[in-house]
Parts: structure tokens; C-alpha cells; sequence
């Protein structure tokens, strides 16, 4: 069955629709047409739910009809919107757009598009030589089926060996590889997470966590982050999970994206102690744990803490190696790791064995391979940093100690509307309302520093010239808007 969207909860998402002067120079039928298509393009608002009814939407809107039936009727015209009478209106992939990786869509036609949506690396050059080495490996295994739902035995070696290098003495049988980190994430809560309970997350989050937890129809309580370089406010943090007593609390301690904050280690002692104390099981997501940049010391593992088995680790190869090998891993207790292979042959049965071979791979070569991550990503950071203090003086940003992201503070609550606009310009923005429930955090947005330096800059000054253009003239009409990840 269809899913609904109701009247308050599409004017929540919405927020600021048309609050810019230069936009207030738009019709209003245009302005909120628009609006509604950024929701679509950043995932807040899925393809195929049906919207409310023209009145209903009105009347959250406080607007008239005719605006809505106007915007409407642009939206059926461009693609987005599919109406039949008596069945209602809803939402669909216009023809000349496609589906991604991500899950969200993009136009066929963007692929000079400047991409700051997805904070994620190229290749390394290691790669190549790994998965050579990795066809070497493989047929000692082409004699088996092929199967192995926690993992070939050599990876799990590694990570456990990882763990154990930062203080936390872990063993093989403790990991159960996945096929990336948000599949580690969708096992556990597949585990963990009846529909309906109970779960905190911070605010803002990672918003593929937050559709995974949608997903399972958790109840939903966020932590607000403090947006300079304090992060967590402990007090707040531990009274929520005290008071509220979530089933599940999502972390994301070193390197938070997006927010790039890094959780000190007597708060960590805290986290875990006020969880036991309530029942709440942690998941902690450590992708970016081993991309700490300027020689910032990253305190112990969150799982250090923990003596009752509260604590689930999640991780991958994703951000310090390869978005495109698809390898995760969770590290919990033997038995849990046991219960999450049962529930995990349900789904996908194993990882690839030539994905997780060449895994082995880089793993052996991890200190040179990440060290050179770290520079690169320092040149990168400091180049995006310096473009900002020059084109755009008024945002405020907090120098990120590792991590792949930073979190600037707008002059105004700006994101969506320029979002939308830069893509005129060929340049894509992931807002910060797609880190955040409802439609809040407008005046935030995250820009990762993992593109080329030069390209970081030229992006830098077209979002420049697109901010001050929002202010000054109307812009003459509105484009498709495209995939943020």
C-alpha cells in the first residue's frame, strides 16, 4: 500500500520555502514546486508516497488552494508527481532522471557536476595490486561453496588484530564481516530493534542511519550537537539516555559526520555506564576512526568500556580505503555475532570472497596506505578552509579534527533553497535538513574535503556567487534538482 505524507508533516519537511527575497520575487506555486522536488532529490521526502490533498496541504501552509493546485500541476508537468482523480497525487522519477547507488536520483546529463553530496575518496593507488594479489589467493577457496556468513577467517583475523592494536583485545570469532558499513548497521538493528522501540541519535546524523532506522519504524529522539567545537554537551547526552531509556542509542564518536566532533574518553566511560544502567544497547560507527588529521590523539574505543555487552562496533573500508569495496564489519561479543550471522542468511548470505581477499590486502598495508590518506586529506581540508575565510567570511566553521567532512554555519537559513540553486551552477550541496528530522538544521550544511583541492576551490566560489545572487534578483526559473548522498 502507498505510503501517505499528511498536510503538517510535508509543511514541517518543507520549512522555509520561499523565505529568500530574491526568491519572494518567484510565484509562489513555483517557489513551493521546487521545494518540494529538493525533498525529493535529498531522499527527506521518498519516491512514490502520496502527498496530501490540495486543501489539506493549504491549510498547513497557511496559502491558498490555487498555489498548491499551481505547484501541483508543475510538478506533474516536469515528472514528479503523478495524479489520478479519486486516488490522489503522488510522488515519482521523472524520465530523464536515474536512480544511483545511493538510492536517491540524479539527471543523466550531470556528469560535470562538481559533487559535493558524497564525502568519499577515490581510489588509492594500492588497490589495484591488492586485487591482483587477491586473484592469487582465491583458489584455495574455489574448492567450498563459497558462503561464509561471518566472514573469511584471514579478514576477520585482520580486523580483530585492529581492534586489538588500539587497546581493545578482540578475537576473530567477535567479527562478522558485511557488505559495508550500512549493512552491518541494517543487520544490527535487524537484531537488536523491534518496530516501534525506542532509539537516540544525535542531531545532526548520518542520514542513511536515519533511513535504516525509518525503516524499522523506530521511535525517533535526537541529541542536539553543539555546532562549535564542543560537540556532545554530557549532561544532556546522559539525562537522555537516563530519562528516555531508548532501546537503541546510533553514535558516531570519532570524526561525527557530519559534524566532524570527536568524543572525549571520560565521556565514552559515561556513555556506556548510563546505558548499562538503562538497558539501551549502543552502537558505535567508527568509519572514520582512522582518519584522524594534525596528529589529534583519538582516545580508546567506546567498546573499551564495556563489560556487559552493550556495546555493538560497526565499521568498514569505505572512507579510509574505497567506497566501492563493499566491506563492513561488526565487532560484538561470540554469541551476538552468531545471532547476527542467522538473521543475516535471510538477506544476503555472505560477503564476496574476492571483495574480502582484497580487503586482507589493504588492511596489511594500512599504516602507509592511511598515512597518505591523512596528508592528502589535510591539503584538501586546508584548501576548502581557506577558499571559505576568503568568498564567504559571514559562515562559520569549526576546524574539523579528522574525518572526511566539516560542518559550516550559514548566514542565513539558506541550505535547501541554496542547494537547489548551485545546481545551475554544476555544483551539488547536500543540505543540512538531510542530517536532521523535519526539515531543521536550515542553516547548516556539510561540505566534504575529499575532492582535488582545486575543485574544492572552484566550487567554493560558485556557491559564492550563487549565495549573493539569492539576495539580490529573482532567478529566472527552477531546475531539476539532483542526487544528494
Amino acid at each position: 500500500m502507498t505510503s501517505q505524507v499528511r498536510g503538517v508533516q510535508l509543511a514541517r519537511l518543507l520549512g522555509q520555502w520561499h523565505a529568500l527575497p530574491g526568491r519572494r520575487r518567484s510565484p509562489d506555486y513555483a517557489a513551493l514546486a521546487g521545494a518540494i522536488r529538493g525533498l525529493l532529490a535529498d531522499g527527506r521526502l521518498p519516491l512514490g508516497v502520496r502527498l496530501p490533498a490540495e486543501r489539506e496541504l493549504a491549510q498547513a501552509l497557511k496559502i491558498s488552494r490555487t498555489t498548491v493546485t499551481a505547484a501541483y500541476r508543475q510538478l506533474r508537468e516536469s515528472g514528479h508527481l503523478a495524479s489520478r482523480r479519486g486516488a490522489g497525487s503522488w510522488t515519482m522519477l521523472p524520465g530523464n532522471h536515474r536512480v544511483t547507488s545511493t538510492g536517491l536520483w540524479t539527471p543523466v546529463d550531470d556528469v560535470d557536476t562538481i559533487d559535493l553530496g558524497v564525502a568519499a575518496l577515490a581510489a588509492p593507488p594500492e588497490l589495484v595490486p591488492a586485487a591482483r594479489a587477491a586473484t592469487e589467493d582465491l583458489p584455495r577457496y574455489l574448492s567450498g561453496a563459497g558462503y561464509h556468513p561471518t566472514g573469511i577467517v584471514e579478514l576477520r583475523e585482520a580486523v580483530a588484530r585492529g581492534y586489538t592494536d588500539r587497546g581493545l583485545p578482540t578475537s576473530p570469532d567477535q567479527i562478522m564481516v558485511t557488505s559495508g558499513t550500512q549493512h552491518a548497521l541494517d543487520l544490527v538493528l535487524r537484531l537488536a530493534l523491534s518496530p516501534g522501540a525506542g532509539v537516540l541519535v544525535e542531531s545532526p546524523t548520518y542520514p542513511n542511519a536515519l533511513a535504516a532506522l525509518a525503516a524499522r519504524r523506530a521511535r525517533i529522539a535526537t541529541h542536539g550537537l553543539a555546532s562549535d567545537g564542543a560537540g556532545w554537551d554530557a549532561d544532556l547526552l546522559l539525562g537522555s539516555i537516563r530519562q528516555g531509556r531508548p532501546k537503541l542509542a546510533y553514535l558516531i564518536p570519532e570524526f561525527q559526520n557530519p559534524t566532524g566532533h570527536l568524543m572525549a574518553g571520560d565521556l565514552r566511560e559515561r556513555v556506556v555506564a548510563a546505558a548499562h544502567a538503562a538497558g539501551t544497547d549502543l552502537v558505535v560507527d567508527e568509519s572514520f576512526v582512522s582518519l584522524p588529521l594534525d596528529g589529534t590523539p583519538v582516545p580508546p574505543p567506546v567498546a573499551t568500556f564495556d563489560r556487559h555487552s552493550r556495546v555493538i562496533s560497526i565499521g568498514g573500508m569505505s572512507k579510509p580505503y574505497w567506497g566501492g569495496l563493499r566491506i563492513g564489519w561488526v565487532r560484538a561479543s561470540a554469541p551476538q555475532v552468531q545471532r547476527l550471522a542467522a538473521a543475516r542468511v535471510g538477506v544476503d548470505m555472505a560477503s564476496p570472497v574476492l571483495d574480502q581477499l582484497v580487503a586482507v590486502h589493504l588492511l596489511a598495508e594500512a599504516s602507509g596506505i592511511v598515512a597518505d590518506r591523512r596528508a592528502q586529506l589535510t591539503v584538501q581540508r586546508d584548501a576548502l578552509l581557506g577558499a571559505l575565510a576568503e568568498r564567504l567570511p559571514d559562515w562559520r566553521v569549526t576546524v574539523p579534527r579528522g574525518g572526511v567532512t566539516l560542518w559550516a554555519e550559514l548566514d542565513g537559513p539558506i541550505s535547501s533553497a541554496l542547494a537547489r540553486a548551485t545546481e545551475e551552477v554544476g555544483v551539488r550541496l547536500a543540505p543540512g535538513p538531510r542530517f536532521g528530522l523535519d526539515g531543521t538544521l536550515e542553516r547548516f550544511l556539510r561540505l566534504p574535503f575529499t575532492l582535488p583541492a582545486a575543485e574544492l576551490v572552484e566550487a567554493v566560489g560558485r556557491i559564492a556567487a550563487v549565495r549573493y545572487d539569492l539576495d539580490r534578483a529573482a532567478r529566472p526559473q527552477w531546475r531539476e534538482p539532483a542526487v544528494i548522498a
